[in-house]
């Protein structure tokens, strides 16, 4: 089954410095062996002007399991990984997902 990492970044304590790296996050997810295709989404604010749930997103796709387990052990993976938790200074999560389609 396809499946995707997703990295879900919390909100960042300087929003400006955090964009100020994240092409480069992306440039970096770019090189990991196996990955398809990858989609990146920011947040919309809350209405009523309250921190949003999260600030972004970003997913990477892979043909299936196997294929992002063994891209997650490749020095690509480890170099996106250094600088998602480098400019992460609200937190990250980073998960395995199933792509079920609907």
């Amino acid at each position: 089954m396809p499946t995707k990492i997703t990295a879900i970044y919390e909100n960042p304590k300087s929003p400006e410095e955090f964009e100020a790296g994240y092409r480069e996050q992306i440039a970096l997810a770019k090189q990991i062996p196996g990955v398809q295709r990858i989609e990146s989404a920011k947040v919309w604010p809350k209405e009523d002007g309250s921190p949003t749930p999260a600030y972004r997103v970003l997913d990477m796709y892979f043909s299936d399991y196997d294929a992002a387990s063994r891209a997650v052990t490749t020095q690509a993976a480890s170099a996106f990984v250094g600088k998602v938790f480098e400019s992460a200074t609200g937190g990250v999560r980073l998960l395995f997902a199933e792509v079920e389609e609907a």
